[in-house]
């Protein structure tokens, strides 16, 4: 990578403790990570390995235990909720599984949603969602409801509604878990080409190993321990 490491996520000694009646469950066991500008990660376990509960604190959904998240120099672990909504409301933008897409709206009005939130004006939240949505590659589903679009066009209809914002960072949970392999791949390798393209950041959890390799780097978490950092940006071409 030649570009200068900015770290934009930086996370030092991170514990997340549960009480499970009288016992003590450690969802994160001291974390320490940094993720850098323009880069996409993963962050791969199996269930109950920590995974998500680390995304949930990175979003500042969950305050820790003990522990710092230091995020474009600001530390999540200080704020209080309404900090913490208007932080995710101007930095992040989140991906889900299951699309989360209104029904009753098309694509143009579900990707121009977020702007609504934020008090765009009509004309502005169009013309926006519809750059966003050329660039994910569905300029002829503009005004088709989700139900007029299959799994993968939904997912990039999502894709889309994350971007308009220009957020710094991406946060995608499962992403792809409600569609095939194929599509999946599409997908995330779309994620991949906007992302390197604004210089954002995109941090994935996911259980797929194998979807985890679309990533620069991919981080793998076990028992809420980071026990292996996987290095894959140099050396994608060699691969081909």
């Amino acid at each position: 990578m030649n570009k200068t490491r900015e770290p934009v996520i930086q996370v030092k000694n991170l514990y997340k403790i549960f009480r499970v009646g009288s016992s003590k469950v450690r969802a994160l066991n001291g974390v320490d990570l940094t993720i850098y500008r323009g880069e996409f990660c993963a962050i791969v376990g199996t269930s109950g390995s920590g995974k998500s509960t680390m995304l949930n604190m990175l979003a500042g959904l969950e305050k820790p235990t003990k522990g710092e998240v230091i995020i474009s120099g600001q530390h999540l672990e200080q704020m209080n909720e309404n900090q913490l909504v208007r932080f995710r409301r101007e930095k992040v933008g989140f991906i889900f599984q299951s699309f989360n897409l209104l029904g009753t709206m098309n694509a143009i009005e579900n990707v121009a949603l977020p702007l609504t939130f934020r008090g765009v004006d009509k004309k502005k939240r169009e013309e926006k969602a519809i750059e966003m949505l050329k660039l994910v590659g569905l300029p002829k589903h503009m005004k088709h409801k989700p139900n007029e679009m299959s799994g993968g066009q939904q997912q990039r209809v999502g894709v889309a509604r994350a971007l308009v914002l220009d957020p710094e960072i991406i946060f995608a949970d499962e992403p792809t878990g409600n569609l095939d392999s194929n599509t999946s791949a599409e997908v995330l390798k779309l994620m991949r080409k906007i992302v390197q393209e604004k210089n954002q950041t995109l941090v994935m959890v996911t259980h797929d190993n194998h979807l985890a390799g679309f990533a620069d780097r991919i981080f793998h978490i076990i028992d809420g321990k980071i026990v292996k950092i996987e290095e894959r940006g140099e050396h994608k071409e060699d691969e081909q």
